[in-house]
């Protein structure tokens, strides 16, 4: 997402994505706090590159195997090849049109490249209005806020968090689609409440990180951001947040200017 620049602000593990507020920029998705395959779909898979090998060779021998291509696919995206994922899940989907796993892996690898309708539209297929998968609603919430539909995203958000009541990863989502609409303080007051479940991991308290600097409030920022990173690694961030917003184009100052793209909830 032009893909790294910037990605280390507040921390890589929560932002992987260019914060361009103002400043223009490319999209990405970076890290997303919930999954859309289970935890069976990687299990003992430890080495992602070992991984796109083994399903790799048995994918190639047999393109039908849903299974090895599901595996394969989740490997590339965890080894950052996402377009060769993508190309491999799409096959697979459509090989296998009713598999609602491989699906929901394409519809998440779409996203990842920046395909967000098409994602969207994906991910619908991939469950159904009698049994939703939260984290699907979810991850089609993202999909929604990088095509600027904010609110449209905060009812899937809602949905999702009606099967999965207080759910961080979605609570995170939403705490960034408010920072994407700069409504910040409810972005922090959603980022805090998703950092209060104790379930938490460091992607949300980074994400409140920048939640709180995007406000100015540098040194507490800082201070969330250290949980998770070395002294000078989150003191850095900061700097390079005061900057971004000490720019004249920023929206505070300016009239028009594009939103800020931030990584929301997606991940493997």
């Amino acid at each position: 997402m032009c893909r790294l620049s910037l990605a280390r602000l507040l921390g890589s593990a929560a932002i992987t994505a260019l914060l361009a507020i103002g400043l223009g920029g490319c999209k990405t998705m970076g890290d997303i706090t919930g999954s859309l395959t289970s935890k069976s779909d990687t299990a003992g898979e430890t080495d992602p590159r070992r991984a796109a090998e083994v399903y790799g060779e048995r994918y190639r021998t047999n393109p039908r195997d849903a299974e090895a291509a599901l595996r394969y696919g989740t490997a590339l995206r965890a080894n950052g090849q996402r377009a060769q994922a993508a190309a491999v899940l799409e096959q697979a989907s459509l090989a296998h049109p009713g598999n609602k796993q491989l699906l929901a892996a394409y519809g998440r690898a779409l996203a990842d490249n920046g395909n967000f309708q098409q994602a969207f539209d994906v991910l619908s297929r991939a469950h159904s209005p009698d049994n939703p998968d939260w984290r699907i609603l979810s991850v089609q919430g993202t999909a929604l806020d990088q095509m600027g539909k904010h609110e449209e995203a905060r009812g899937y958000y809602a949905s999702a968090l009606r099967i999965a009541p207080d759910e961080p990863s979605v609570l995170s989502n939403l705490g960034m689609s408010y920072v994407l609409s700069r409504e910040l303080p409810r972005a922090e007051e959603t980022l805090r409440k998703a950092q209060a479940t104790g379930r938490a991991d460091t992607r949300v308290r980074q994400n409140l990180a920048l939640a709180v600097g995007l406000q100015g409030r540098f040194a507490e920022a800082e201070t969330i951001a250290r949980a998770d990173l070395p002294p000078d690694e989150a003191a850095a961030n900061v700097a390079i947040l005061k900057q971004m917003l000490a720019r004249k184009d920023h929206p505070r100052t300016a009239a028009r200017g594009k939103p800020p793209v931030v990584a929301q909830d997606a991940s493997d």
